[in-house]
This record gives structure tokens, C-alpha cells and sequence, in this order.
């Protein structure tokens, strides 16, 4: 009998792996509902969605192994690499789907706010967070939406012989920031932008790119602190911060 293996849970949402299957199950529903019609839009390789109830989705497994994680240096080759990044590219220029994400101004204010929290909680030193969002004002300008992931973290991609395979985790899926899915994709493994740029082509800012590293490790903390991860583990978050000092 296979074994539930618990993937990530939290009191937002849970995903089970029960042998080839991925049970993913989620409070909100409408989550699940972005993320089942995302993967049939989008024209870049998904899981296959076995079945759906209103709270929970059923996915097959995809073949190969993901790109890397987040904390933990990367074994994927270039030529890997390149194929990612040849893969967002096809996604960014997909046509753009039915959801929008936040404006430039609520994208800030969001910041403000997660700065103002890891201050009065004496998370991190001042000048840490002072130097990162100067470094983060550079992602604050104005944008031509794309068709973003919404949450292309390193181990959502998914390749087998340096080819994707499969892209995972749709549910913030929406129109937004191309820079963002690349900042998001290469947190914490900044030596692979070069690579990942190769397949993605190279007319990027890679100053927002790096702007995006210290917003989203900002503005992520909060929640990963009280939803029960480590910021502060190495290669992580607090790491991606300090680095712009």
C-alpha cells in the first residue's frame, strides 16, 4: 500500500501525495478554481487533472524532478536551466488570463506594511531592511501585465533530461509582472540568472529582477513566520536580504 506523504500544510491549505496522485486541498475553493482553468489555458506543460470536488484536487504526478529548492544549491544543468526559462517565456507570452493581480500602488503598500511589521517585532536589524527596500523600489514602476504563475518558486518546474515536464501550483496564476515570475523562479539561486535568461532571452532589467528578490523576501516573511517556516534558514528569505547589503 502506498504511503500519504504530507507535501506542504498549513491552515491555508494542505497537499497529500498518495503514490502517483496529488491531493491538494485548500479552504478556498476559488483557489482550486484558478488553478484547474490556468493549466487549461496556459500553453506550457501542467498535470493532469484527475478529479475535482469544490475543496479538493486531484493531480497526476509529472515526470522528472524539480528544478531545485529553495535553500539547497541547484544540480540542474544550463541546458535545464535555459529550458526553464524558455518555458516562461512561452507562458508570458501566452494570451492574458480573466484574473488580475494588485497594482503598483497596493504591491507597495503591502510592502510598507510587512516593512513596518519586521521592524516593530524586531525580526531584522533596521539597516537590513532599510537597504532592501531601497533595493525594492526598482519593482515599484509601472508594468505590461503578462500571463504570470504567480508563484514560480525553483521547485515548481519540473524537467527529465533537461526538458520541462511540467509546471505546478497554479493558483495565483494572473495578469502581472514578467520580472516577477523570474525573480520568483531564481530566489536564492541568483547564479543561475545568466542560465535561466539564455532560454528566456536577455531584454530584461535585471535591476527590477533584483528589486523583486528584496520585495518578495520582505514582503513573504510575515506569513512564513506564522504559518511556521524558517526565513532565516540558510539560503532562504533572510539570506537573499543580506546579500543586498
Amino acid at each position: 500500500m502506498d504511503k500519504v506523504e504530507v507535501v506542504v500544510a498549513h491552515s491555508q491549505r494542505a497537499t497529500l501525495r498518495v503514490g502517483d496522485t496529488f491531493l491538494k486541498i485548500d479552504s478556498e475553493p476559488s483557489n482550486l478554481d484558478v488553478e484547474v482553468e490556468a493549466m487549461r489555458l496556459v500553453p506550457v506543460p501542467t498535470p493532469e487533472v484527475l478529479w475535482r470536488k469544490p475543496q479538493v484536487l486531484a493531480l497526476a504526478a509529472v515526470q522528472g524532478t524539480a528544478l531545485g529548492r529553495l535553500g539547497e544549491p541547484s544540480t540542474a544543468s544550463p541546458a535545464a536551466w535555459a529550458a526553464a526559462g524558455a518555458a516562461v517565456r512561452t507562458l508570458h507570452d501566452a494570451p492574458l488570463p480573466p484574473w488580475t493581480a494588485p497594482n503598483v500602488d497596493a504591491v507597495a503598500a503591502n510592502l510598507d506594511r510587512a516593512c513596518e511589521w519586521l521592524l516593530s517585532n524586531d525580526v531584522l536589524p533596521a539597516d537590513l531592511v532599510k537597504r532592501n527596500r531601497e533595493v525594492a523600489q526598482a519593482a515599484l514602476r509601472p508594468w505590461t501585465p503578462v500571463f504570470t504563475h504567480g508563484d514560480l518558486q525553483i521547485s515548481h518546474v519540473f524537467l527529465d533530461d533537461d526538458k520541462v515536464t511540467g509546471i505546478i501550483d497554479w493558483s495565483e496564476a494572473s495578469r502581472g509582472d514578467a520580472l516577477f515570475d523570474l525573480a520568483i523562479l531564481t530566489l536564492g539561486h541568483e547564479e543561475h540568472l545568466d542560465e535561466l535568461l539564455a532560454g528566456y532571452g536577455t531584454d530584461v532589467d535585471v535591476d527590477v529582477i533584483r528589486a523583486w528578490w528584496s520585495l518578495r523576501s520582505l514582503g513573504a516573511a510575515r506569513w512564513l513566520i506564522e504559518h511556521g517556516f524558517d526565513p532565516n534558514s540558510p539560503g532562504c528569505e533572510f539570506d537573499v536580504l543580506r546579500a543586498r547589503m
